[in-house]
């Protein structure tokens, strides 16, 4: 009984920001800019979370270098191609559709359309013969009689 009044506790408690307020820039412009910049970049340690949700030290450091980085003067495309050319495109939650991505991006569409081809495939199959389609011999239809009879 515990262990679930526990379990629904956890489930129900509102997510706390991993961004502590030491962290934060003075100026309200800039840390905006530097939590955006965090919400699409991904914690190479939890690899589900941005760096902004994360509590894992690395994306602490991530976090403590896009705000480094901001400062210094660098407009959002260059810190994001920094990370990546250190990190690779694997720190970005939403990467660029590219020759590499195709794949990534078109998969779901592609199963999309098989799915949706075997469904058809199966219910094609299954479809009733339609009226006029086979007919009975006199001989069915008379065995088909009697037992229609000895029911009522």
């Amino acid at each position: 009984m515990r262990a679930a009044l526990a379990l629904c506790l956890m489930l129900l408690a509102a997510p706390a920001l991993a961004v502590k307020p030491s962290e934060q820039l003075k100026d309200p412009a800039q840390e905006a800019r530097a939590r955006a910049l965090s919400a699409e970049l991904r914690c190479l340690v939890c690899q589900n979370q941005s760096i902004d949700d994360s509590d894992a030290s690395l994306a602490q450091d991530l976090r403590r270098l896009v705000r480094e980085r901001i400062t210094a003067g660098d407009n959002d495309s260059q810190i994001r191609a920094f990370l990546v050319a250190r990190y690779g495109e694997f720190v970005l939650l939403k990467p660029p559709v590219n020759t590499e991505t195709y794949l990534l991006w078109g998969l779901p569409g592609i199963a999309l359309v098989l799915g949706a081809g075997a469904a058809w495939r199966l219910f094609r199959r299954r479809r009733p013969v339609e009226a006029g389609g086979t007919t009975l011999s006199n001989e069915e239809k008379a065995e088909l009689d009697a037992l229609l009879a000895r029911r009522e």
